[in-house]
C-alpha cells in the first residue's frame, strides 16, 4: 500500500485532467463546500426540533428516511460492527481487490472531508452529512446542484438509477488548448436516517452503467456512522484516518533508522485496496 500526501488544490487538477468534474466546485457554487453549510438559516439550523430562536419549526410535511432494508447503503444500526470494512469513522468502507481508496485533507484544518475509491479507469467520491429527523434532503440538494451546473454552462439530467433518482451531468471546463471540454459526472443521494450520502461517479463511471456496477456495490455496502451528537443539517460528518494506517504512521516517524515495518507496507484491507491521503 502506498501513502501520497497531495494538496486538494493538486487533487483538483488531477480529477480535471481525467475529464471528472471537480465536487467542491459544485459544493462552493451551492455553498456548502467541504460540508460546510451555507449562509441559509435553514441550513443552520439545529437539528432538533426547535430552531436557533428557541421557536417550534414547522412540521415536516415528508417522512422520517428508513433504514436500508438490506439494500445498502446501511445505517450503523443495521450492523454488527466494522468487520470486513475499513473504519473511517462517519463511513464504513467495504473494498475490492485492486481498489484504491483516497482521503481528502482540508490542508488548513487538517480534517478529512472525503473519501474517493479508485478502480481502473473509474472513481467515486463518498461524503456523508447531517439531515435533519424528519426528512431527506437529496430532492433540494439535486436540484441546486442541477442549477449550479447549468448556470455554469453545462447539462444536468435526472434518471431512475439503482438507487433512486440520481443527476447526471456534463460540467464544462477549460481543456489544454484551451477550447471548452465537458466532464461528466454522476451524482446519485441516499437519505438515511438523519444522514444523508453523497457519492459522485467520475470517469467511465459517469456514463457507463458498467462500469459504475462495481462501485456502485461499494457504495451500497457503504455503512453511514450518524452518532448522536446535534448536528445543522448539511454538516459534513467526521472522517478519519484509518487506525492501521495512523498506527503505522506513527511507528514509521518514530523509526529513525528506518527498520520498523511503515505506513506504505500496510494495507488495512488485508488483500483489499490500496489507500492514499491526499492532502
Amino acid at each position: 500500500m502506498s501513502i501520497f500526501r497531495r494538496n486538494k488544490n493538486q487533487a483538483a487538477e488531477d480529477q480535471q485532467a481525467d475529464d471528472a468534474v471537480t465536487p467542491e466546485d459544485v459544493a462552493a457554487e451551492d455553498g456548502w463546500a467541504d460540508g460546510a453549510a451555507g449562509d441559509d438559516s435553514a441550513h443552520a439550523a439545529e437539528d432538533d426540533p426547535a430552531d436557533t430562536a428557541g421557536h417550534e419549526r414547522p412540521e415536516a410535511t415528508t417522512t422520517e428516511p428508513a433504514p436500508s432494508l438490506g439494500r445498502g447503503p446501511f445505517d450503523a444500526s443495521e450492523v454488527e460492527d466494522s468487520s470486513g470494512r475499513l473504519d473511517l469513522g462517519a463511513l464504513w468502507i467495504r473494498g475490492l481487490p485492486g481498489m484504491e481508496l483516497r482521503l481528502e485533507v482540508e490542508e488548513e484544518s487538517q480534517n478529512i472531508v472525503g473519501a474517493t475509491a479508485v478502480l481502473g479507469d473509474s472513481a467515486v467520491q463518498l461524503q456523508a452529512f447531517a439531515a435533519p429527523r424528519s426528512m431527506g434532503i437529496w430532492d433540494e440538494i439535486r436540484a441546486e446542484i442541477a442549477e449550479s451546473i447549468v448556470g455554469q454552462g453545462g447539462t444536468a439530467d435526472e434518471q431512475r438509477g439503482v438507487l433512486g433518482t440520481e443527476l447526471r451531468t456534463r460540467m464544462p471546463s477549460a481543456g489544454p488548448d484551451g477550447r471548452t471540454v465537458f466532464a461528466p459526472a454522476r451524482f446519485v443521494g441516499v437519505d438515511g436516517p438523519r444522514w444523508f450520502l453523497r457519492a459522485v461517479f467520475s470517469g467511465r463511471a459517469a456514463i457507463e452503467d458498467e462500469a459504475a456496477a462495481e462501485l456502485m456495490d461499494v457504495v451500497r455496502q457503504t455503512v453511514v456512522v450518524r452518532g448522536d451528537a446535534a448536528m445543522a443539517p448539511r454538516d459534513l460528518l467526521p472522517l478519519r484516518l484509518p487506525q492501521e494506517v495512523a498506527d503505522a504512521q506513527a511507528e514509521a516517524e518514530a523509526d529513525a533508522e528506518g527498520t520498523t515495518r511503515s505506513a506504505d507496507d500496510l494495507n488495512p484491507f488485508e488483500r483489499g485496496p490500496e489507500i492514499t491521503e491526499v492532502r
